[in-house]
């Protein structure tokens, strides 16, 4: 059976290991800074986190290797299907009203029957990147008015936006980027995209001035936002400002080579120390080495999607790729900046290397889709190569012997 699934494994074999050399390497920041969790909110047995990690990454890597069988053409369609369900999915996070200190923190939903929760914004981000991948392509060469862009294009994408931000303003800001710059690349007219840029802004002004205004309204996270930017900008003692601190020590402690595997001190202070701030643990335990390691890695994933993209067959097989592909190494960014404190704390975890399962899995479904834009090109590739070995004399000799 191993030999089996290996041998139907398609698509850039690099981006297989790559992927492979994440998530394996995953396991021993995650398991090292579960130990505080264990001791904090367990019995100290890290054992469980453990096998919850392995088993979202076994979940995950289904989902990769089942995505990528699928023809990539058929992502068009499903893109179509998957919006209606997204807006759904999205409506009934934000009307279970879970509040965390008055703020609005309604971002899971729990899936029936296997007690596990699904932050429903990351499989929007996905859904939406696809959507937008299948427009493009389609107004590819045609003279697009901003008037006819705006209902099949800005208003799937505004109600998304809408329905994510009262309680995730982080990743409503990035999808606001990624769909920005993948409107960029598909050649979406520089003009409109400023105007709706400036439409976001005023949008998101008026969002802030309501819930200041009529707090009670409807439960935000807007002082969250300005509690983290003020503490970024000003150093204000805050709880976002001690998460800094205390990733920073992680950090300077590591030097150059690192204190060790298993050996941080810092996993013991820090909060989210397997998911937010694991870059500020993996420095910590191997230097500056180790996190330069881990940048080339999604480097080199970054180079292995412009690849990709710049081979595919078709306009939207590469707008897919750098659709989905660009979000996972701008997350990936933006979650080591934050560590350093380049960047306001997001709460953005690293892709396939924190804890947590549905970033592991839309990670997984996003490399997936890749992996099938680029398993269409090995197979056009094998195809051109069948074509030109076939002998012409061989195929006179078959058919005078028939």
């Amino acid at each position: 059976m191993q030999n089996t699934i290996i041998n139907n494994i398609k698509g850039d074999k690099l981006i297989w290991a790559i992927s492979a050399l994440l998530a394996i390497f995953s396991f021993l920041p995650v398991y090292s800074a579960a130990s505080n969790l264990a001791y904090i909110g367990g019995d100290g047995n890290t054992f469980g986190f453990f096998i919850k990690h392995l088993m979202h990454l076994f979940l995950g890597f289904s989902i990769m290797y089942g995505v990528h069988k699928i023809p990539y053409r058929y992502f068009r369609g499903l893109s179509m299907v998957m919006m209606p369900i997204v807006f759904v999915l999205l409506i009934l996070t934000i009307l279970q009203g879970t509040t965390i200190d008055g703020a609005n923190a309604s971002r899971w939903i729990r899936i029936p029957f296997v007690n596990m929760s699904f932050q429903t914004s990351t499989l929007a981000a996905v859904v939406l990147m696809v959507y937008i991948a299948r427009y493009l392509s389609k107004i590819k060469d045609k003279t697009i008015t901003f008037k006819e862009s705006v209902l099949p294009l800005w208003v799937p994408i505004f109600i998304i936006l809408a329905l994510i931000l009262p309680s995730n303003f982080s990743t409503t800001a990035i999808i606001f980027v990624m769909t920005s710059a993948l409107l960029f690349l598909g050649g979406y007219p520089i003009r409109y995209l400023m105007a709706m840029g400036l439409v976001g802004l005023v949008g998101l002004t008026m969002f802030i001035l309501v819930a200041k205004a009529f707090p009670d309204a409807m439960p935000n996270r807007v002082d969250t936002w300005i509690s983290r930017i003020d503490s970024f900008f000003n150093n204000e003692d805050t709880e976002e400002d001690y998460q800094i601190e205390k990733a920073k020590i992680a950090i300077a402690s590591g030097g150059i080579v690192g204190v060790g595997s298993g050996k941080s001190i810092q996993k013991n202070f820090l909060p989210q120390s397997s998911s937010d701030f694991i870059y500020a643990i993996i420095v910590e335990e191997y230097g500056l080495i180790g996190g330069l390691a881990l940048m080339v890695l999604y480097m080199w994933l970054l180079f292995r999607i412009i690849i990709v993209a710049q081979k595919a067959d078709t306009v939207f097989g590469k707008l897919l790729v750098l659709g989905v592909g660009l979000p996972i190494i701008f997350q990936a960014m933006i979650n080591m900046a934050v560590a350093v404190e380049l960047f306001p704390v997001t709460g953005q975890t690293l892709p396939l290397i924190s804890s947590g399962g549905t970033s592991i899995w839309m990670t997984c479904l996003a490399i997936g889709i890749i992996l099938s834009v680029s398993a269409k090109r090995e197979e056009i590739i094998k195809s051109e190569k069948d074509s030109d070995e076939t002998n012409p004399l061989d195929i006179l000799s078959e058919t005078l012997g028939d």
